[in-house]
């Protein structure tokens, strides 16, 4: 049997996958832990879970919730690197050390945000697989900004001679497309399939496709499903913006109250953290917290932000969507969609309740979105998810 470290960034939807991944490897017999925000893992992974605590700047999805609201593209990612991400490495990389040298994984499985594992594992040699739960980064999103990705991988191979490798300016692999902390040379295991999110042939060796790694979360006895319509009576949209964007998302969330309010014939459940929504109507439920997963059975389209969690999670259960994409790599999701034919795209800042009123119509109406969704979900489910993605990793943790 082997052992195996999940690497983790404050993020409930980075962690929410290695959650099934980690139950599958323990019900094989296999020891698995993680290092990463201790009080966040325990909650998403239970109190048993073995978790070493790190140092993380900032809790939860709020660590990055407070960005200026208005950052976009280039300026946005710069935000997200510099003022994130690589302090949460080097605040993370001490934690993940020690992790290592008590637990002694046979391999980690680091998240493509929290590099730290990766200047770890490159470090002491230990052999190591990207968790890409942003499946856009796959696509090389920077390609078209040359500048902007030199910047990045500089970063990079810096953060790596600092705290890693001190040779990794002449090892080459900065040379590569796909050569930095982000993307493993052993294993590259992307919780989508190609049907959703294409064909990468620069990763060809070291990319497989799983599908979403979805665990059972916990109930949530406070949801008043009572207020839902009966089972066919008619359809339910949920409406989110996800943790990290609650404070962008008011305005956005009153257009889409407004939308569906102004269509009585449909039901809507909106996430609704900051109370953002203060008067709905008859056909709106809103709710401080939303059990996604209980609830999309139930759902017949969703309206969010692009986040890979929540697509995926709609699509599995072959529910089009309309995405309204915010920042980072929620564009990418949402292309990617569209072209599958799984989702209408609008502008999140410029969307009024016509618009989306106008997007939504033709999701429940249209037959082709609700098809090409099912395709997409039936992909997902062949891909074999936490099984699949197990079966890699031991095969990894086996092959030194």
């Amino acid at each position: 049997m082997s052992r195996f470290l999940f690497v983790v960034p404050p993020l409930i939807g980075h962690v929410n996958p290695t959650v099934g991944l980690g139950a599958r490897l323990a019900e094989q017999g296999h020891e698995v832990a993680w290092a990463g925000h201790a009080e966040l893992i325990e909650r998403l992974a239970g109190p048993r879970a073995t978790v070493f605590a790190c140092a993380v700047p900032g809790t939860g999805d709020g660590a990055v919730a407070g960005r200026a609201a208005e950052l976009r593209g280039p300026a946005a990612l710069k935000f997200l690197w510099e003022s994130f991400l690589i302090p949460l490495a080097e605040a993370m990389i001490p934690g993940v050390d020690a992790a290592v040298h008590e637990f002694q994984p046979d391999a980690l499985v680091v998240d493509q945000q929290t590099v730290a594992g990766s200047v770890v594992a490159e470090r002491l040699g230990i052999p190591w697989a990207t968790s890409a739960t942003a499946a856009a980064e796959l696509a090389d999103p920077l390609g078209g900004m040359p500048k902007v990705a030199a910047w990045l991988r500089e970063m990079l191979l810096g953060l790596e001679i600092k705290y890693g490798d001190p040779n990794a300016a002449e090892s080459g692999r900065y040379q590569r497309t796909y050569g930095d902390l982000r993307f493993s040379p052993h294993l590259v295991i992307a919780y989508s399939t190609e049907e959703l999110s294409g064909r990468h042939p620069e990763l060809a060796d070291t990319l497989r496709y799983v599908g979403p790694s979805i665990a059972e979360r916990p109930a949530d006895p406070e949801f008043p499903w009572h207020a839902l319509p009966e089972r066919g009576e008619k359809p339910i949209v949920l409406i989110s913006v996800g943790t990290a964007n609650v404070d962008a998302g008011g305005d956005f969330l009153r257009s889409c109250a407004e939308a569906v309010a102004a269509r009585p014939d449909i039901f809507a459940v909106i996430a609704d953290p900051s109370g953002a929504v203060a008067e709905p109507s008859a056909n709106v439920l809103t709710s401080v917290h939303v059990p996604q997963l209980e609830l999309l059975p139930r759902v017949s389209a969703v309206v969010c932000h692009s986040g890979q969690n929540t697509v995926c999670e709609a699509l599995y259960h072959g529910i089009p969507l309309v995405l309204a994409p915010i920042r980072d790599d929620q564009p990418i999701v949402a292309q990617q969609a569209v072209d599958a034919g799984v989702a209408e795209r609008i502008r999140f800042g410029r969307a009024r309740a016509e618009q989306i009123g106008t997007a939504l119509d033709r999701i429940l109406t249209q037959p082709g979105y609700r098809a090409a969704a099912e395709r997409v979900a039936a992909s997902f489910k062949a891909a074999g998810g936490a099984d699949a993605a197990a079966r890699h990793l031991v095969e990894l943790s086996t092959s030194r």
